[in-house]
């Protein structure tokens, strides 16, 4: 009986069962409910229990708002890995190939072009699993190289940041990012062309206080972290405790900070409709001439003559 129940028994499910994956199952950062992959996929990764909008990657990003999911991304521009060699608890350079194995992507953010709703478009995506979407020379780079892509194509340049900041092992190369950035948004409205911004969650630090509030329209995800410091640091700092909901989304657009916040299943309509307002050069319905008054005439209604009925007075 041993032989059988410690040998052949074991030997017999293990032909018979499979592995069953660890990630089928994702729980709700809010909520704390339970979600099956394929239900929460099919609802563009937003909890069909409480609505909160889970972080996505850039690539489903792209695929998302992209017309039938079809896009090209372009090859980011080289630039100096690790200048300032810098190391804490491991070497810039480890976390470096850590992040590029776990993501398949060179940087923190991918550079594509496609067009949305027929419309052609440059869209530079983050991705906050890479680094926590930090920007650094990389990153600044990819951002000239979107705007410039833009202005050749004749395209609207949509950004999307997901980001923590300033990426701190690059010092203060890192910041000049910032300027950059902003040349870059500058670029693209000096040749005329729309400039939107999608907030992700979250959008803080040096992004937030460069190209990122810098949009013609300014959208985002409904419960978006977006702000520069942290809430409590800057608690700590006034010493007064903040409003609830502070630094997220609709908190942002009840203050006149961004235009609109749009749930993720709308994006892709709002963005094609925006694009649309924007970039339309014809009228989308007939003109209709109105008549046009003759100099001299009299403006207004012209009077109604009454004829004279026979009675009192006449002769």
């Amino acid at each position: 009986m041993n032989w059988i129940s410690n040998f052949v028994r074991p030997k017999i499910r293990a032909l018979v069962q499979k592995e069953v994956p660890e990630n089928l199952w994702r729980k709700c950062a809010a909520c704390a409910q339970m979600i099956f992959h394929r239900e929460l996929e099919a609802n563009l990764l937003v909890c069909p229990h409480c609505g909160h909008h889970l972080r996505i990657g850039a690539a489903e990003r792209l695929k998302m708002l992209f017309d039938e999911g079809e896009y090209q991304t372009i090859e980011l521009t080289e630039v100096p890995v690790d200048p300032l060699k810098f190391r804490d608890r491991k070497r810039y350079v480890e976390r470096l190939k850590e992040a590029q194995a776990k993501t398949g992507a060179k940087e923190a953010i991918r550079v594509a072009h496609g067009t949305m709703g027929g419309q052609p478009v440059v869209i530079a995506a983050f991705d906050f699993s890479f680094m926590g979407g930090s920007m650094g020379a990389g990153v600044g780079e990819a951002l000239l190289s979107a705007a410039r892509l833009a202005v050749l194509q004749d395209a609207a340049l949509i950004a999307i940041p997901a980001s923590g900041g300033a990426r701190m092992q690059e010092g203060i190369l890192s910041l000049m990012q910032m300027p950059r950035s902003v040349i870059a948004v500058e670029r693209v409205k000096e040749a005329g062309l729309p400039y939107i911004v999608l907030l992700s969650d979250p959008t803080t630090g040096g992004v937030t206080a460069s190209f990122a509030m810098l949009g013609d329209v300014a959208l985002a995800e409904p419960g978006a972290i977006i702000g520069f410091a942290g809430k409590r640091v800057i608690e700590e700092t006034i010493r007064e405790t903040l409003p609830e909901g502070f630094q997220r989304a609709e908190y942002l657009l009840d203050h006149g900070m961004i235009d609109m916040v749009v749930h993720r299943r709308d994006l892709r309509e709002t963005i094609i409709r925006l694009l649309d307002l924007l970039r339309r050069k014809t009228p989308s319905a007939e003109v209709v001439t109105l008549p046009v008054t003759p100099p001299g005439a009299e403006a207004g209604p012209k009077p109604v003559e009454v004829p004279e009925t026979p009675g009192d007075g006449a002769k």
